[in-house]
């Protein structure tokens, strides 16, 4: 059973910044696709980012150019820098293999507001 550790979320100001951290236990991490997805109040779930461990990354539009994902798979953790952050950014963050296959964690709550 995997499971999912997500942290590193928090308030910001808009135009500052955040890392986020998650760590995968129990699975053979290297293999997997490893994605960011962000779920805001009453809107679906959607992905952000993902990251093969060899391949090009992918971003959603509404973050390309201000996110960047990376990934150690020594550690089973995946990272989501966040720049320029804007009020619409605010959600909980999750990662998971894409297309998901484990078990969702807790997420992590990142806000941006003055």
């Amino acid at each position: 059973q995997v499971q999912l550790v997500e942290s590193g979320g928090g308030l910001v100001q808009p135009g500052g910044s955040l890392r986020l951290s998650c760590v995968a236990s129990g699975s053979i991490f290297s293999i997997y696709v490893m994605g960011w997805y962000r779920q805001a109040p009453g809107k679906q779930r959607e992905l952000v980012a993902d990251m093969p461990t060899f391949g090009r990354t992918n971003y959603a539009d509404s973050v390309k150019g201000r996110f960047i994902i990376s990934r150690d798979n020594r550690k089973n953790t995946v990272y989501l820098e966040m720049n320029s952050l804007k009020p619409e950014d605010t959600a909980v963050y999750y990662c998971n293999t894409k297309p998901e296959r484990w078990a969702w964690g807790q997420g992590t709550q990142v806000t941006v507001s003055s």
